[in-house]
């Protein structure tokens, strides 16, 4: 079986960076399925193609088994499509031999990894249940143009019809790491089977392969059960998942009611909102709840205000809630949203309605795809950059990169950060103790964590940082969400030149912190 990839990008021979495999060589790995090969049919500067072959050995895999075999399916051990058409025998393939392409590393170009690139993917034999429609289902909300040709069962013999297998072709502008990582899901998902014993340890590996992009998609329920080859449970435990990164949780907990009198309900649970708003009738009866996520946005907003930015970044913007914010203020000159997932961009041009602006007001808006944690051009010389909710889902470890890139390369005057207080997760009766508040989160930090982190990335990129609290401050565990503010110290020196306050010495660089 066999899958190309194709680079038309600019010095398309970066390709080979990104799959860690030299264009000049083939390079071959041995697998419990048989043996892949990798290997460039072109590579020239306009045009790169890496190619997989995996070669199978279907007595081998029989042989392999252990357990007894039903002697009516016999044969249909030993003859069967699985050295042909592409399946989860090819999905295992990808995994071993592009791994570190999925996991969207490069050492040794390592703004490659986050560049969005024209490419090409074509399997020519994929088993697809369900047709040519299902791939077209199951790829396009992904950003790619499919052309699924269905295989006839005999060119020779038309009434026979065509067959479960499509020559599949994809195209479009991703991420390689992205582009991988849906092959990987939706190879098996398409075929409907698994050519090994499907357990709970699949979920993990579903979760992992379908971060930022299974839990929005249109067709996630068919992809879950397929992937685990129809099993019930698993796929109920795996949709349950994909249901807490979707939102549920985050509008649940991280999004919790804010009631009058300043404490908080659990906004799933309206018995607590009930008690709660109860318990401040007496004061203000007509006051409605407020939920965190307001509380944060305004809180935001302010902050972008008094900084006097006139253009803003938004790193991490989702589904565009606070570009339509700035977008109705004509303070605001010029707005950029940046996001990894295709996906949270699309639905940020629904929600801005980018299609249908005027042209006075288009111009002042873009979306790009891109990673906050690579040096990107396109993020430098704003006056304002916001990282509102995004550090807790960057893993620790690249927690100095997304600095490098934001603080150390973007360099905006003001940069305004949000991020949860872990140590107000008691304050919320649904959350079990030692969790997050969200599936994707890497990790929460409490107050001194986060001005700690903050604190140290200030110091060695030349920023003033200053901290507040966002929405109702608990006596005990602090407020739901922290705020830091960063100001780039060649800006306060000359707003305390004009205020005649002087300003604060230079402080020893430190090297920041990770959870």
């Amino acid at each position: 079986m066999l899958l190309t990839v194709t680079s038309t990008a600019p010095s398309a021979t970066d390709l080979g960076f990104l799959l860690h495999k030299h264009p000049g060589k083939v390079q071959s790995f041995e697998l419990s399925v048989g043996t892949a090969y990798v290997f460039y049919p072109e590579a020239t500067e306009e045009r790169c193609t890496a190619a997989l072959l995996l070669e199978v050995d279907p007595i081998a895999l029989v042989r392999g088994r252990s357990g007894d075999q039903r002697a009516g399916f016999s044969l249909a051990q030993y003859v069967n499509d699985r050295p042909y058409a592409a399946s989860s025998m090819l999905a295992v393939a990808l995994g071993r031999v592009y791994r570190t392409a999925i996991a969207g590393r490069c050492d040794a170009r390592p703004e490659l990894p986050g560049c969005a690139i024209p490419l090409e993917i074509h399997a020519p034999a994929v088993s697809c249940r369900g047709g040519a429609a299902v791939a077209e289902q199951m790829f396009a909300p992904l950003g790619w143009q499919v052309d699924a040709t269905p295989v006839p069962l005999d060119p020779e013999i038309p009434r026979w019809g065509d067959s479960r297998y499509v020559d599949l072709r994809l195209s479009g502008t991703l991420r390689l790491s992205d582009a991988l990582s849906h092959l990987y899901v939706l190879l098996p998902a398409l075929d409907a089977d698994k050519h090994y014993w499907v357990g709970h340890e699949e979920i993990d590996k579903l979760m992992r392969a379908g971060e930022g992009w299974l839990a929005t998609h249109p067709d996630r329920e068919r992809i879950v059960h397929r992937y685990l080859a129809n099993q019930r449970g698993l796929a109920t435990s795996a949709l349950e998942r994909l249901a807490d990164v979707d939102d549920v949780l985050s509008e649940a907990l991280d999004d919790a009611v804010v009631v009058p009198d300043g404490s908080t309900a659990d906004a799933a649970s309206p018995v607590g909102v009930d008690a709660a708003l109860s318990d401040s009738a007496a004061g203000q009866p007509d006051a409605p709840p407020v939920p965190l996520a307001h509380r944060r946005l305004d809180a935001v907003l302010a902050a972008i205000a008094e900084s006097g930015a006139r253009s803003v970044v938004d790193l991490g913007c989702g589904e565009g809630t606070l570009l339509s914010a700035l977008l109705g203020d004509r303070t605001y000159e010029r707005l950029l949203g940046v996001d990894v997932s295709f996906r949270a961009l699309q639905l940020a041009t629904r929600r801005l309605h980018l299609e249908s602006l005027p042209e006075v007001k288009r111009r002042r808006i873009e979306l790009v795809q891109s990673s906050v944690t690579y040096r990107d051009a396109r993020v430098a010389g704003f006056d304002a950059a916001v990282l509102m909710e995004v550090i807790e889902h960057v893993d620790p470890p690249r927690l100095p990169a997304l600095e490098r890139a934001v603080l150390g390369h973007a360099r905006p005057r003001t940069l305004i950060v949000t991020t949860p207080n872990a140590e107000y997760n008691v304050r919320f009766p649904a959350l079990r103790a030692g969790t997050v508040r969200h599936h994707d989160h890497r990790f929460e930090w409490d107050r001194a964590q986060f001005r700690e982190w903050a604190e140290a990335g200030a110091r060695m990129y030349g920023y003033t940082v200053v901290f507040r609290p966002v929405g109702a401050e608990d006596g005990e565990v602090g407020p739901p969400t922290q705020m830091a503010v960063f100001t780039r110290d060649d800006v306060a020196v000359d707003a305390g030149a004009s205020s005649g306050v002087a300003a604060a010495p230079d402080a020893v660089p430190a090297s920041p912190v990770s959870s």
